[in-house]
């Protein structure tokens, strides 16, 4: 069954390749979604697809070396709009609502 998950990372979280790697995790998955820099200093990220491949995504991220980085993560599940496509590293102001 098909999942929508928004996550919000806090933390030292910008200016330390977080984006791009999360990008590169996703892309080597079966998920589809963005993740973007928010004006606040946080990540966020929007992903669909199964779940138990969101959960394989959100376990990579906290293998790798931005754990260290991360305060504290906020995540909220949604119902899927299956309008993504593709996994990409967004800019906030066009991707305010995630579609």
């Amino acid at each position: 069954m098909r999942k929508r998950l928004r996550v919000i990372y806090s933390g030292t979280v910008q200016g330390v390749g977080f984006r791009a790697t999360v990008a590169r995790l996703a892309r080597g998955l079966p998920v589809e979604g963005a993740v973007w820099n928010r004006r606040d200093g946080r990540v966020e990220l929007l992903v669909e697809g199964e779940e138990s491949a969101i959960t394989q995504l959100l376990d990579r991220v906290r293998a790798t070396h931005l754990a260290p980085w991360i305060e504290s993560i906020d995540a909220a599940w949604e119902e899927p709009t299956g309008k993504l496509r593709g996994f990409v590293i967004a800019w906030e102001e066009k991707f305010p609502s995630g579609d």
